[in-house]
């Protein structure tokens, strides 16, 4: 600790160098313990101690407690040295105070009351000591005692400028541990700030600024306009200009990317005049960019890029500018092939955002080619990360394929930690861009090669329920996985994908003697003794779907279904399906068999699994969620197999694959189970589970003969005005917003399970006062009365 000049403490020297010529931890101890008895005495003995000699022995004390022993004595001089005039001693005392007294102390209270004496004196030293000790402990009994105190020395026009930049960061610190704080009446001084003569107070009250408004960000858009202003003034003014605040050749980078990140709070200004004004100082930052450094060192660069990188984002968030987005979307190609990795990092991130906004879209697609390079060619895995996001988002119809294509040939060689997100992406753009669904049978065929430890049960459950729903492509679908099984190596998920789809249309390539019933048995059947009990049992559930299709080969499917292996496994499940199935072969008639195993129904629509998993994988990631907003994509619910093999149908809504159960709802037990093998006849047809999404008349639906112009039953022109939009969407989801005005927003969140359901409302205050006398009822009209039960 460094002595201060014309006080220094000999005492504090001597002990400290004793310490340290010690030969022993036996040694220091001793002279540690020696020394606490002594300052013990002294505290406890001495009455007449002056405040230089309780400075140096608090010093003693917290040099101890530094080299990691524990003190349990002198907090009470080092807070009596806080009503000392001298700065030495109320240093020490607040210096002590901040590192030994926690924010539970009983000592605190009294702190507190010197900290606010020392607030409201006139002696700019002893208010910074003070604010700095705040600032240090931060805690919640010191925000609420407090709150009135800091931000009036905020904005007094007595305070000077180093007080107000402690003031500032102080209260920011405060309200990041109270964030509940108001600031009441100091709301238009605070942000008057940032017109503030002196930089340093602009720097720091836009951290504050920045924290307020994220808490409530109307109360403060008063902000706007002179974030924007104090922008323009930086951005056109020269290097020289601001002498003490340019680095290297920048003018205050840091307040410069704080304003930004202000502005990026709120939407593009209604001012036309202040509009203008930000637009133009985008563009400056733009140009500069393109202009030669001014320096060779990479801190230039740095402050330069970390501006430029900002005023990118703001014209992202702003996304209404086209020529502002292409402009950027230039700039950033340019860092596609720099030198510095970070850069190029940063540029993909920030091209990703800008390829979900229709305006730059196409100019981000321009860069292709250098991506897929990237992708190839980058040494560093999050670079490579980076550009598989990029490909993810700049892909549509017109480049599908080719994108596809590039991700399926480098997945082969691709890190194991990218390999399963690469997957859920592939099969994301292959279903969601397929023209011909013959190709998307292929992708995930070949997704299933390459990768199958990558590839989850979402995945292959999706291209069977697309394959069943699909009849133009399920002859091709059941030759291409016959194909694909007679490789000598096969990926279990690929025998699973084989047998469900043989099981179903197998007889399309019953023709070809290649691919005859026989063959098609024994092919699966060579692969059965490799397969896990699940598989196994999706595969015997294939053997008596074969019984159903091919007569001829049932005594050789008999045959298995009654081999010891099968009757005696000692898995439960495998041994109850071949004797049952057994069972049901031999007894059955052919009538009883053909409707007991006819061909699947197809799945009702409902978003994919695949994407609700991505999004449970990165929920941060706007490049992923933009894929889903779009309205090209019908999304299907997830066929699936269970654990014990049965094929089940799960219908998945938007977030129950990627959230908590949020109604008490036990989601894991939602699938209703739909056995092949007892799928006949009283199955409901597509039409049952499906609605007219147009909003014309269901057949079969709800009350049997709703007209045109109804929902679910309910006349959709005695919707409150306003609603309608957010009432459709409840076509294609369970959980949203149903309606939404100035003062009320109503939320639906709901689960289903066979024949029950369970629906919440969920209401929100969106005026600053509280509803009083507000009751909610609820009433089933119509038809609908006679068709639900509820509580």
């Amino acid at each position: 600790m460094p002595a201060v000049k014309g006080d220094g403490m000999r005492g504090l020297a001597v002990f400290i160098s004793d310490i340290r010529n010690c030969k022993s931890k036996e040694a220091e101890i001793k002279r540690i313990n020696k020394e606490l008895a002594n300052i013990r005495s002294k505290f406890k003995g001495d009455k007449t101690l002056d405040g230089y000699q309780k400075k140096k022995y608090v010093c003693k004390l917290l040099f101890i407690f530094l080299l990691g022993h524990d003190i349990d004595f002198g907090h009470m001089e080092a807070v009596n040295l806080l009503s000392s005039n001298k700065y030495t001693e109320k240093q020490i005392g607040y210096l002590f105070i901040s590192v030994l007294i926690s924010a539970s102390s009983d000592l605190m209270k009294l702190v507190i009351q010197c900290i606010r004496n020392d607030l409201v004196s006139r002696n700019p030293i002893h208010i910074t000591l003070a604010l700095q000790c705040v600032a240090n402990i931060g805690s919640r009994e010191m925000a609420e005692s407090l709150s009135i105190d800091i931000p009036s020395l905020l904005v007094s026009g007595d305070t000077i400028d180093s007080v107000k930049q402690s003031a500032a960061l102080t209260l920011l610190r405060l309200l990041r541990t109270a964030p509940e704080l108001q600031m009441g009446e100091w709301t238009s001084r605070i942000i008057h700030l940032l017109n503030d003569q002196h930089m340093g107070v602009v720097t720091s009250a836009a951290s504050l600024i920045e924290a307020l408004v994220k808490k409530n960000p109307e109360e403060y858009k008063g902000c706007v306009s002179l974030a924007v202003s104090r922008l323009s003034r930086i951005v056109t003014s020269s290097y020289t200009d601001l002498q003490d605040y340019t680095y290297y050749f920048v003018p205050a980078p840091w307040l410069s990317v704080k304003l930004l990140r202000l502005l990026q709070n709120y939407p593009p200004p209604e001012d036309p005049s202040v509009r203008t004004r930000l637009t133009e100082c985008l563009e400056t930052i733009l140009n500069k960019a393109q202009e030669p450094p001014k320096s060779k060192k990479v801190q230039h660069s740095n402050a330069k890029n970390a501006v430029l990188f900002e005023a990118i984002n703001l014209i992202i968030h702003m996304d209404s500018d086209p020529n502002l987005l292409v402009r950027a979307c230039n700039q950033l190609g340019q860092f596609l092939q720099h030198k510095e990795t970070n850069l190029r990092y940063l540029a993909l991130e920030s091209m990703c955002l800008l390829a979900t906004s229709e305006f730059s879209h196409e100019a981000v697609k321009k860069h292709q080619d250098t991506v897929i390079t990237a992708l190839k060619t980058e040494r560093d895995v999050s670079v490579r990360q980076r550009a598989v996001d990029l490909l993810y988002a700049m892909c549509d119809r017109t480049n599908a394929e080719e994108i596809v294509g590039e991700m399926l040939e480098y997945l082969e060689t691709a890190d194991y930690s990218i390999r399963e997100e690469m997957v859920l992406k592939v099969a994301i753009l292959a279903e969601k861009y397929a023209v011909d669904y013959t190709w998307y049978v292929d992708v995930i065929l070949n997704l299933i090669r390459i990768a199958g430890d990558y590839v989850s049960e979402e995945v292959w459950y999706r291209v069977i329920q697309i394959v069943i729903n699909r009849d133009d492509v399920q002859g091709y679908a059941a030759k291409t996985v016959f194909e694909a099984l007679q490789a000598p190596a096969c990926h279990e998920n690929m025998v699973k994908v084989g047998g469900y789809i043989l099981g179903e249309f197998g007889n399309l390539i019953a023709g070809d003697p290649r691919s005859s019933p026989i063959v098609q048995f024994q092919l699966l059947h060579s692969k059965y003794h490799l397969c896990s009990p699940s598989t196994r049992g999706l595969l015997l559930s294939t053997y008596i779907k074969f019984i159903n299709l091919f007569p001829e080969i049932k005594p050789q499917i008999q045959e298995i279904l009654g081999s010891k292996n099968n009757m005696r496994n000692p898995d439960v499940e495998l041994q109850q399906r071949s004797i049952e199935y057994l069972q049901l072969s031999s007894k059955a008639t052919a009538d009883v068999l053909a409707t007991v195993l006819e061909e699947m129904p197809p799945f009702p629509e409902r978003e994919s699994s695949i994407l609700a998993k991505l999004k449970k994988k990165k929920p941060s990631s706007v490049a992923e969620t933009a894929i889903e907003t779009t309205k090209e994509h019908k999304a299907m619910p997830a066929a699936q197999i269970n654990s014990d093999g049965q094929p089940t149908l799960q219908i998945s809504s938007p977030s129950s694959a990627g959230s908590a159960d949020l109604l008490g709802l036990d989601i894991g037990g939602m699938s209703a189970p739909v056995d092949s093998s007892s799928s006949g006849g009283g199955g409901q047809s597509a039409s049952d589970l499906l609605v007219d999404i147009l909003g014309g008349p269901v057949p079969g639906g709800i009350g049997g003969g709703v007209g045109v112009g109804t929902t679910n039953g309910l006349d959709s022109s005695g919707l409150t005005v306003g609603a309608e939009e957010n009432f459709l969407k409840f076509i294609t989801k369970l959980n949203g917003v149903l309606y939404e005005n100035d003062l009320l927003q109503i939320g639906v969140k709901a689960e289903y399970r066979q024949n029950l359901g369970r629906v919440g409302l969920f209401y929100g205050n969106k005026t600053s006062f509280q509803f009083t006398q507000f009751t909610t009822s609820i009433s089933c009209p119509g038809q609908l009365s006679t068709h639900i039960l509820y509580k």
